[in-house]
């Protein structure tokens, strides 16, 4: 009986938490149901229709700035916001962090490293975002990068470090499959590769230094 429990456990806890969270993003998409006039809102509610609606607006507001007419709107958009008080500052930070996030040619999550964390003798995956700027450069003293590292099983909270290029190693990983093993914690572990391929953490980190 405990062998059959626990296989029926393995067929419907996947099952139904991809159901949960499928529910969960649909049901908040549907709130843009609430910005359409009342007068416009279907008499009986449709599961899902918010859902499409904010996917068709989205595709419709990147195929329209996605020609000079619209990227020129949109521009002017921008200026508008950058000179209101307060608005400026939240908009201009959220925008930045989502170009580098979503742009196809940003560098953020674009490669998965291995680093000693959260001392010497352990080690954790974590993901490239860049090299540090502003004053923080002039305070570190050789060639360093920026690390995401992100926690487990929440892959969206982490912690930002800054390392020396020579202590991190790059993975010959997808950052898909790398998330796969941080949010599994280590179950779900990528394919292994062939003898040629795979290098010694200390060797890598030897001659990354070299």
């Amino acid at each position: 009986m405990r062998k059959y429990f626990i296989t029926g456990l393995l067929v419907l806890v996947p099952l139904a938490i991809t159901l949960w969270v499928l529910n969960l993003v649909i049901g908040t998409l549907d709130q843009s149901l609430l910005l359409v006039p009342q007068q416009w809102q279907p008499r009986t509610h449709i599961p899902g229709l918010g859902a499409i609606i904010t996917l068709v607006v989205v595709f419709l507001t990147g195929l329209l700035t996605n020609n000079l007419v619209g990227n020129y709107v949109v521009r002017l958009w921008e200026r508008l916001l950058h000179r209101i008080p307060v608005v400026n500052s939240i908009y201009g930070s959220v925008k930045q962090v989502s170009d580098t996030l979503f742009s196809s040619s940003g560098n953020a999550f674009r490669k998965a490293v291995l680093i000693p964390y959260p001392h010497e003798n352990s080690y954790t995956i974590g993901f490239l975002t860049g090299v540090p700027g502003g004053d923080v450069k002039n305070h570190l003293v050789g060639d360093y990068v920026s690390v995401y590292v992100p926690t487990t099983p929440n892959p969206t909270s982490g912690f930002f470090l800054m390392l020396e290029r020579s202590r991190v190693v790059e993975l010959d990983m997808s950052v898909d499959a790398a998330l796969k093993y941080i949010v599994s914690m280590g179950v779900v572990a990528p394919p292994d590769l062939t003898p040629a391929a795979a290098v010694p953490v200390n060797a890598a980190a030897l001659e990354i230094k070299n």
